[in-house]
């Protein structure tokens, strides 16, 4: 055997003594451009719905956000409107009560305008 023919078999792992001749060697697979180009689509696909999904919760929840803004403005109007209300039914009641009021005569038609 020749010093490059040793060398070549140290390097396969099977020119050792008390060894098998034939040695089982693991070959490397590698996936083709092919292969590759077709899982970076899918996963490109798979972050593009991931990202639709995630835009199309935040849209639900600003139409929420927005519906409940809308009912807390008719509801702020809604009790303006009560608070006016209530303190012209107060303002009635405290002239009719009043010391003022009271004293006041009531008055009679004098007369009538015929024509």
């Amino acid at each position: 055997m020749t010093y490059s023919s040793s060398i070549a078999h140290a390097r396969r792992g099977y020119g050792r003594r008390n060894q098998n001749a034939v040695s089982f060697m693991v070959a490397d697979r590698a996936l083709g451009p092919i292969t590759n180009t077709v899982i970076l689509l899918i996963l490109a696909c798979l972050i593009g719905l991931l990202y639709l999904t995630q835009v199309t919760k935040t849209n639900s929840y600003g139409y929420t956000i927005d519906k409940l803004q809308k009912q807390q403005t008719e509801l702020q109007n809604q009790k303006a409107e009560l608070e006016i209300a209530a303190a012209r039914f107060q303002s009635l009641d405290r002239v009719a009560g009043s010391s003022v009021a009271q004293g006041l005569v009531s008055v009679a038609p004098a007369g009538t305008i015929a024509q």
